[in-house]
């Protein structure tokens, strides 16, 4: 018969931490989030290290290249999803490494023989009210002209009107070159009064709109992550199928670190990957490989070269692998197995593998518990995808801004290479769901809040660090009773409005 576990597995809904004493100086204001991101040797300062312990999941309705601008600029790392043609995903990176802070990439942007209710679908989805007329509908295409709200009444027009017949033409517009500073940017716009200035090449095209209303984040981020040549850190998705041609075209594009999309890690095919990698690249490139859930399996991976190992199998939000095949564990019991056998592979080598927890987070708290049972940072993806940043649409649900967000093994990604077990075959059955998930707003101010309460948290553990916390955090099971204690109950609420 089968090895069946003793323990039960368990949830980060299962814990609690136990607070320990807190000296004067153990303050929010001084507690560091940094953490390693890759795999380094005893006495050694890690090669890639991140301000903030958490990156962005490898995934369509996650993570591009505006939400890796805007997570790298909060001190963490965006990993590209691959789950896209190479020359699309290079393109991000590039874009990513290129970033001038303050010059965006128009993502509102439209030909001049559209309808009005083209313009009003675009507001509806992106939530931008200025949009960029070219002449191929693209943000790099000839600009022709502005629309903004001023330039329309929807109450007086049929929603037929072409856009060329009401948007600011470019005869009209204020522009700027590609020279142009975003110093000098700010105060063209101040002097004419703009809410935005196109940044236009000599040959017509659109390259950058700068916003006023941008103008108070330009200011320098304290934790922004940034490479030797002051450039964002950016991370790519690879597959176990063409690693060959998509790992070499990643690298080029200036991609700092890597990571095998796959639901299971304790595989083949990941050692191909890495075997390959090493041999071609040495200890140059950065690939983290997963997922996993037990000891066993980090060994494998930190056996094969892993810079990082991801844990998780079947905790995401939309992930349905346990329905379907009854495979997975408990998030909580999979951290802290892969974190002891981590330290193990540290004091037998010396060589230490950071450990990445990947799913089972529903409240911001669970964060904390991930970090103090051993992960060295987490991978979201429900958390990021209600944000600004996210590349899925907002749409309107039962009168509730929503944003859709949908599985890597869902039919609408189609990304069978992320189940690969060999062969041809392709996805044959679902292991993730189509959904939507609540609309939060700008990333900034959501990730402040998530990370206030991490450091608050850690404040009560007696923790200034995450090396400190997973070193003196202690952890209780606690019954069903207990968690219905542990919100609010016994009252009646003015409003459900307490946040995550």
């Amino acid at each position: 018969m089968a090895y069946i576990y003793e323990e039960p597995s368990r949830t980060f809904s299962e814990f609690l931490l136990i607070p320990g004493y807190s000296g004067a100086d153990c303050t929010p204001a001084n507690v560091s989030l940094r953490c390693p991101l890759v795999r380094f040797r005893h006495g050694t300062e890690p090669p890639l290290q991140m301000n903030i312990p958490l990156v962005s999941a490898i995934m369509q309705a996650v993570s591009d290249d505006k939400m890796a601008v805007a997570l790298a600029k909060e001190g963490g790392v965006s990993f590209i999803y691959c789950s896209q043609p190479i020359e699309q995903q290079t393109a991000m990176v590039s874009r990513v490494k290129s970033y001038k802070a303050g010059f965006v990439t128009s993502d509102s942007n439209i030909r001049p023989d559209a309808p009005l209710r083209d313009i009003l679908a675009l507001k509806e989805r992106t939530g931008h009210s200025t949009v960029a007329v070219t002449d191929n509908g693209t943000s790099s295409g000839k600009l022709l002209g502005i629309v903004a709200s001023r330039d329309y009444r929807v109450s007086r027009m049929t929603g037929d009107e072409p856009v060329s017949s009401f948007m600011t033409p470019i005869e009209r517009l204020v522009t700027a070159p590609a020279s142009t500073s975003l110093h000098e940017a700010n105060d063209i716009i101040w002097e004419h009064k703009l809410n935005a200035l196109p940044i236009v090449g000599e040959d017509g095209r659109l390259l950058y709109m700068v916003f006023r209303k941008d103008y108070e984040s330009h200011k320098e981020n304290p934790l922004e992550l940034l490479d030797s040549d002051k450039k964002y850190v950016v991370g790519a998705g690879i597959n176990t199928r063409d690693y060959t041609e998509r790992i070499p075209a990643l690298l080029d594009a200036g991609a700092d670190a890597l990571c095998i999309d796959s639901s299971e890690g304790h595989t083949e095919w990941q050692r191909r990957v890495l075997d390959w990698a090493r041999g071609r690249y040495g200890e140059a490139v950065k690939i983290g490989a997963g997922n996993v859930v037990d000891a066993e399996g980090f060994r494998f991976l930190a056996d094969c070269g892993a810079d990082f190992v991801k844990v998780g199998i079947g905790g995401g939000s939309i992930c349905i692998t346990r329905e379907q095949k009854g495979i997975g564990r408990g998030q909580a019991t999979a951290v802290i197995e892969v974190a002891r056998a981590r330290d193990e592979y540290y004091a037998e080598t010396g060589i230490y593998v950071p450990v990445c927890s990947d799913g089972g987070i529903v409240h911001d708290y669970h964060i904390t518990l991930a970090l103090a049972m051993g992960a060295d940072f987490l991978m979201l993806g429900r958390y990021f995808a209600r944000f600004d940043e996210s590349p899925n649409n907002r749409v309107s649900v039962g009168g509730n801004y929503m944003k859709e967000y949908w599985a890597e093994g869902s039919a609408r990604a189609r990304n069978w290479q992320r189940y690969d077990v060999g062969g041809e075959g392709k996805l044959t059955f679902e292991e993730g769901v189509d959904s939507y998930v609540p609309y939060a707003g700008g990333m900034k101010e959501n990730i402040s809040l998530t990370l206030g309460k991490v450091r608050s948290t850690m404040c009560n553990c007696g923790a200034k660090t995450i090396s400190t916390l997973q070193k003196n955090a202690r952890l209780t099971l606690v019954s069903a009773t207990s968690i219905v204690e542990g919100g609010a109950h016994d009252v009646v609420l003015k409003e459900n409005n307490r946040g995550r």
